[in-house]
């Protein structure tokens, strides 16, 4: 009987043991996971800082989130090569007419950050979504005005992001359903 209630007891704590040793391993978190936290927010954060600069015209702001060589790839206006070409772009497009004002929204919902890694190394990250433009003419409500796709590639170099690739594509109406 004696062998039998040891038997027992040591069952018991090899059970207790082992399930300790279960959760603690489970409940600890998985640094990638943690790492693509933090570059998700950091991206997301900076992807609104870019825009707001975009939307309020502050277009010579906006040549800090853009990498020296950025491309920007336009389905319907073509390629901008470099951060001093595409500053000039939406300084004398998108800003420049004094009678009509264009603002940039993301559709909730539809953007995602993609951490992207050399190794273990994160070295830049892939942000792709929808956006939506509204224009706003002088005396008159601002209107939705085109629906598109956007994809950008943000770099780490020498501890900065920047952006190297924007991608603006499948612009159509407003009121379509994307697929």
């Amino acid at each position: 009987m004696k062998n039998f209630q040891i038997r027992t007891y040591l069952w018991v704590i090899m059970t207790m043991l082992f399930n300790l040793i279960c959760y603690s391993v489970s409940a600890q978190s998985d640094p990638i996971t943690i790492e693509d936290k933090k570059v998700k927010a950091k991206i997301l954060h900076l992807d609104s800082l870019f825009w707001k600069t975009y939307n309020d015209c502050k277009t010579e702001e906006s040549g800090q989130f853009l990498a020296n060589d950025v491309k920007f790839y336009h389905d319907k206006g073509g390629i901008t090569n470099g951060r001093e070409a595409l500053v000039a772009s939406i300084r004398d497009n998108v800003c420049g007419n004094k009678n009509s004002r264009l603002r940039r929204e993301a559709v909730e919902g539809t953007v995602k950050v993609y951490p992207l890694r050399n190794g273990s190394t994160i070295y830049g990250a892939i942000i792709s979504g929808e956006h939506v433009f509204y224009v706003t003419k002088t005396a008159k409500p601002e209107m939705k005005d085109g629906l598109a796709r956007f994809t950008q590639v943000w770099l780490l170099k020498n501890n900065e992001w920047k952006m190297s690739d924007i991608l603006s594509y499948d612009h159509g109406p407003a009121d379509r359903k994307q697929k």
